[in-house]
């Protein structure tokens, strides 16, 4: 199928809607105390950042929380708010194809920086949403933005959603995606070898099972994992699901919403492709940069994951963004997320530079 080039938007452009809302998250005080809370909001011994907390206190944050989600509607309502509040950077060339997958096309949105000479490094994007929302459109402008922070070539892959396709459909497009671009440098102009992988929320966990999958299929590993607040334990177990079970927009009743209906199985919770912690055995993946907010229910996840990564030698890097909450990575309305999402991508681009340590 021919590509089809996906027109940049200029940075900085944003609608009215995205107006407004910048300069309240960047003002929060008087829309914090004409809703009663004077007072900074703390818990677990982090304060949350103010804009934050207006956020939430309006209620536009809001998460799965019933089994009866009705998932088209979602995932319309999460492609909205993106377009009306995300600024989408412009110096980045995007274009529509298909890769071949076992069970059909995969669509996939390629990012080129314009800045790019020659063949750079490639970055598989896979996208949060819990296993049931978010597409290519939902996370265009966060990979706009990591296209042109990191310099690396960015494909964000449309994996299959549930209900419609359970376990193990997304992992299986994934694996697929990953596959494709590891043996098609040519073809996207890349540097041959130098592909990593990186996604946030049910993306994270499934960038994590693409390198352990990996290393089972023989392929070539990764060559970093950027895990941006991953689900590594669908059972649940940690204690920030206590911690932040409600009022920090992604619920611990949203989360069992969302695997319920990715894995309706329970006996498969364990299996490593689903939570990649029961893998047992992590010596040999990619190096990583695992990333997690203090106010998360995943929290403790993703330190959990961390540390059995460097626990078995792998090189991991694990930072806190201690006052932010679920989903900053994309809130770049919000000044000091969007900062976040700058840095964050600036260290994968360092991470896909820096050459494999011979095993």
């Amino acid at each position: 199928m021919t590509p089809t080039p996906v027109t940049p938007t200029p940075v900085n452009r944003r609608s009215l809607t995205a107006r407004i809302a910048h300069w309240l998250l960047a003002h929060p005080r008087p829309g914090l105390r004409l809703l009663g809370q004077r007072e900074p909001l703390w818990r677990d011994g982090r304060r949350l950042h103010p804009g934050l907390q207006l956020l939430l206190a309006t209620g536009a944050r809001r998460a799965a929380t019933t089994a009866d989600t009705d998932w088209a509607k979602a995932r319309k309502e999460m492609r909205t708010m993106v377009r009306l509040s995300s600024p989408v950077r412009a110096g980045v060339l995007a274009t529509d194809r298909h890769l071949p997958g076992d069970d059909g096309p995969i669509p996939v949105r390629v990012y080129r920086p314009a800045s790019a000479v020659g063949p750079v490094p490639a970055v598989v994007y896979l996208h949060g949403g819990g296993f049931c929302v978010g597409d290519l459109d939902t996370h265009d402008p966060s990979c706009r933005v990591l296209a042109e922070r990191s310099g690396c070539v960015v494909v964000s892959v449309d994996y299959r959603l549930a209900p419609e396709h359970v376990f193990p459909a997304a992992v299986d497009d994934c694996v697929a995606a990953y596959r494709w671009v590891l043996d098609h440098p040519e073809d996207l102009g890349i540097e041959p070898g130098a592909v990593g992988v990186m996604g946030d929320s049910a993306g994270a966990t499934l960038s994590a099972v693409v390198c352990l999958e990996a290393r089972r299929l023989g392929l070539t590993q990764p060559r970093m994992q950027c895990l941006v607040y991953p689900l590594a334990d669908v059972g649940m177990r940690t204690p920030s699901y206590e911690i932040f079970s409600e009022g920090f927009g992604l619920t611990a009743e949203g989360v069992g919403v969302f695997r319920d209906t990715y894995v309706p199985s329970p006996e498969l919770w364990d299996d490593p492709r689903v939570s990649p912690i029961f893998a047992g055995e992590f010596g040999g993946l990619a190096p990583a940069l695992v990333i997690t907010a203090g106010f998360d229910v995943l929290r403790d996840d993703g330190r959990a994951y961390a540390d059995a990564l460097a626990a078995a030698g792998v090189p991991t890097t694990y930072r806190c963004y201690d006052d932010m909450i679920h989903g900053f990575h994309a809130m770049l309305v919000l000044d000091d997320a969007a900062a976040a999402a700058d840095a964050i991508a600036t260290e994968v681009g360092a991470l896909m530079r820096t050459p494999p340590s011979a095993p």
